[in-house]
């Protein structure tokens, strides 16, 4: 069973006003296109266009998915302004969380609430702009504080003093989120010395970060923060994956994204929405951590297959070297397929074009072929 689906981009103020609708050949609304939904999930479930009787895909997983979901959600997502500095909880922590704030009588829309279900938000990404740019996970302490120490600034005197060693991540992070005394202070010298530096052609990632934060948003706390993360600069194909309690912000760029079914995050700042100093710091991972890529399998040429371990989530990209001879491509349960480019034969089952997407309902060996490229979501 094929049923086609369409959505329309979110329009969240980051959101690039081209990029999606670049990618997909569709025509631009005028105003930001942030992230294009593709799955079952409430906050903006895909639009049923054929093959169902439902009008979307919340109700059709609800009466034939198995557990009334459809437990993966594919996202077309592009920045042109950073996003929310932001970690994800546990499946146990997202649980705890969701029925402690459902027995406190916390209403599910209140803007102060962390946890809007009791999923985890696992989630990678897929670079296809060059560049895209992300902030994920921390530095090793003696880097960032070496870093800090060498713009010779005596006003980050009271952050350098705090960066013993790596255990004091987390200490020292909800202390600048809180905004505790000093940390404007600090925040005011890292964007002065990124400005300072401007024009050296050697300014490091992590300095260009925290200019490009600074201009988004002046006076954040979360500038502080980023000094102590990684930036990372990916290349099309290239690929982040997430687990629960990296922090992290997309920064720039056009990407495919999946990840668990689930709205829980828990903000750490760069946003005006509610950040919960205590409740971040409890799920946060804060060991400095090598950069999360993931590696894709190249089962063979023209296919690669993005699988984090020990996470169901499996995004499969096919290009025209895989398409022009035939793939066959195993489905061990629902799929969305998201054609990026030409055209895609699906088996029996009809074709997508560049910009059309489609549940695929049934597990199944499906033979794929045409010309171009083509995304396959799954779990």
């Amino acid at each position: 069973m094929l049923i086609r689906i369409t959505n329309t981009p979110r329009p969240y103020a980051w959101g690039s006003t081209t990029a999606i609708a670049d990618l997909l050949g569709t025509e631009p609304s005028g105003g930001p296109e942030a992230e294009l939904w593709l799955g079952a999930h409430p906050g903006s479930p895909a639009w049923i266009v054929e093959g169902a009787d439902e009008d979307d895909l919340a109700q059709w997983a609800a009466a034939h998915a198995p557990g009334g979901r459809l437990p993966f959600l594919l996202k077309v997502l592009a920045a042109s302004a950073p996003l929310s500095l932001q970690a994800h909880p546990t499946t146990e922590q997202a649980r705890a969380g969701f029925e402690q704030e459902n027995a406190a009588g916390v209403p599910i829309d209140d803007p102060a609430r962390n946890y809007k279900d009791p999923f985890a938000k696992p989630e990678l990404l897929v670079a296809l702009s060059d560049p895209f740019r992300a902030l994920c996970g921390f530095r090793p302490v003696a880097e960032a504080r070496a870093d800090l120490a060498a713009l010779d600034d005596a006003r980050l005197a009271p952050l350098l003093e705090r960066l013993t060693d790596d255990d004091a991540l987390p200490e020292v992070v909800a202390w600048l989120i809180a905004r505790s005394p000093g940390v404007s202070t600090i925040v005011d010298a890292l964007t002065d010395r990124s400005v300072d530096l401007a024009d050296r052609p050697d300014r490091p990632d992590w300095l260009d970060t925290v200019a490009r934060l600074s201009a988004h948003h002046p006076g954040d706390p979360g500038i502080a923060v980023s000094a102590l993360m990684r930036t990372v600069v990916l290349r099309p194909g290239e690929a982040l994956y997430l687990p629960a309690g990296n922090i992290h912000a997309y920064l720039e760029g056009l990407g495919l994204e999946l990840m668990e079914a689930s709205d829980n995050v828990l903000r750490g700042g760069l946003t005006p929405k509610h950040v919960d100093v205590p409740e971040l710091t409890r799920v946060l991972d804060a060991r400095p951590l090598p950069p999360p890529l993931l590696e894709p399998e190249h089962p063979r040429p023209g296919i690669a297959v993005y699988r984090p371990e020990g996470v169901p989530l499996s995004l499969t990209v096919l290009d025209t070297v895989a398409l022009a001879e035939g793939a066959d491509a195993r489905l061990d349960g629902p799929a969305i397929v998201l054609c990026l480019e030409g055209a895609v034969t699906l088996g029996d089952l009809g074709q997508l074009r560049r910009g059309e997407s489609a549940l695929v309902a049934e597990e199944q060996t499906l033979r794929i072929s045409g010309t171009g490229r083509i995304a396959i979501a799954t779990s």
